[in-house]
């Protein structure tokens, strides 16, 4: 069977002899799936009526485990976003119902932001209309292709995280005090 990157690395090979015909094949194919499976997460978005930022709060809260809270300023880090950023995302978030803000007692400085029951809800439609489409994706492969592939990916993520210097996962910035100039 051949598929459009056959014909453009047949081409590529014609034209250009110090292409490896192998590795361009490799490359397009990684990126016409990553186009693809970037498109399905577009489309579970939209039918699912959540914004991409509103679901990376959910996702980032639903990752921190029960009771699936943590502060402004330690979600903010996790998202890479400035403090006032996050704020002005919740807002809409948390008028929808799908978290909370609410105070520490004995400390009304410190605020939790909480995932709440329509929060989680929404998070796991839109997480299961994303596997769909990924399942529908993978179903062109055994099983044992699928663990074969994985264990392949794997073997480049690392290779590209060691390139990078990224061999553990990114820890957000440490936080600087107000004395020290910020």
């Amino acid at each position: 069977m051949e598929d459009s990157v056959d014909r453009l690395v047949a081409v590529w090979a014609r034209e250009m002899h110090r292409v490896d015909p192998v590795k361009e094949a490799i490359v397009a194919r990684l990126t016409i799936l990553a186009r693809h499976t970037a498109q399905v997460r577009r489309d579970a978005l939209d039918s699912g009526g959540l914004g991409h930022g509103q679901y990376k709060v959910l996702l980032m809260l639903r990752r921190s485990g029960p009771p699936y809270e943590c502060s402004p300023s330690r979600l903010a880090d996790l998202l890479g976003l400035t403090r006032g950023a996050l704020s002005a995302r919740l807002g809409p978030i948390e008028g929808a119902g799908l978290i909370t803000r609410t105070h520490e007692k004995g400390d009304r400085r410190r605020v939790r932001v909480r995932l709440t029951a329509a929060g989680h809800a929404a998070f796991e439609a839109q997480a299961g209309s994303e596997d769909a489409g990924e399942s529908a994706l993978l179903a062109a492969l055994t099983e044992a292709e699928r663990r074969t592939l994985s264990d392949l990916l794997r073997k480049l993520v690392l290779a590209a995280e060691a390139e990078r210097g990224a061999l553990a996962p990114a820890q957000p910035a440490p936080r600087r005090s107000r004395s020290d100039g910020s």
